[in-house]
């Protein structure tokens, strides 16, 4: 069978809980929620009034990751102060997975270009996982959405040095770029492995700049919202919002669309589809 994916055009915060509850799935205790707290400057990331709603229902804790490049996430100590600016802190309780070493190491036998990832230790302290994806552009990936938040967005700062490296952290910003790709895929499978079955998808298609929330200088939407996707394949939803993207009547689909192209963003979907992540075609179940 063909996995689901929940789709409303209406982009609320009671919206995502509905989508949510429709997965008719409850995640164990402890239940870590991923999200990104955004970098300092960025005016397209989600808020945590956004996301109240259904982090409350679930109970969970926000976890986030120190970033391995300049800005005001990548130190324990910065992130910190960034994630009380944002308001993260005053709503959840918040844990930075690798606010302190050693990292988890995770092994990825069956990685086409990496065979471990490395993650935050404190991820060891959690039983199931709430990915929360701000579907947008990406500069490098192309676009980021559940993939990405699984790979990266989980990795620890040297995590994600190692992946963009594939596999070598000294080549973060220059190594083939279609291998960068795969060590996303890779890094993902390490964590669905982690988690087998526990994991819940939710993709908002809001605020779509081809630029990530992670750019402190970021450009602004480049084309309407279009919706909210909650699923349990995370290669279903990232395709669907691709398909999205692709099927709009909006103009500024264009620019985003040459961003994805342009860094052959779809690959990393294919890439993971191949590792068995899950499945590029999907049933489209509109709320």
């Amino acid at each position: 069978m063909k996995p689901n994916v929940f789709f409303t055009r209406t982009i609320t915060p009671d919206k995502v809980l509905e989508l949510y509850k429709m997965t008719e799935k409850t995640l164990p205790r402890k239940v870590a929620i991923k999200l990104h707290s955004g970098e300092v400057g960025n005016q397209n990331f989600l808020k945590p009034e956004f996301w109240q709603p259904v982090i409350e229902h679930v109970g969970g804790t926000v976890v986030e990751c120190n970033t391995a490049y300049d800005g005001e996430r990548n130190t324990t100590k910065k992130h910190l102060i960034t994630i009380e600016k944002h308001g993260w802190s005053k709503y959840f309780n918040v844990d930075l997975l690798d606010a302190n070493g050693p990292d988890l190491e995770l092994k990825i036998p069956n990685g086409k270009r990496i065979q471990k990832n490395y993650v935050g230790k404190n991820l060891a302290a959690y039983n199931s996982l709430l990915v929360l994806s701000h579907f947008k552009g990406h500069p490098m990936g192309g676009y980021g959405g559940a993939l990405k938040q699984l790979s990266i967005g989980i990795a620890s700062s040297y995590g994600k040095a190692y992946i963009h490296g594939a596999g070598n952290p000294d080549e973060i910003w220059t190594a083939e770029h279609d291998s960068f790709l795969e060590s996303m895929a890779d890094a993902s499978a390490s964590i669905i492995d982690y988690f087998k079955e526990n994991i819940i998808y939710i993709n908002v298609m809001k605020n779509m700049s081809v630029d990530c929330d992670c750019c402190a200088v970021a450009e602004d939407p480049c084309m309407q919202d279009i919706g909210i996707l909650v699923s349990l394949d995370p290669v279903a939803i990232d395709q669907a919002c691709i398909d999205l993207v692709y099927a709009a009547d909006d103009p500024g689909r264009d620019h985003l669309i040459e961003r994805i192209e342009s860094r052959n963003g779809i690959h990393t979907i294919k890439a993971a589809a191949a590792l068995g992540l899950g499945s590029r075609e999907y049933e489209l179940i509109t709320v």
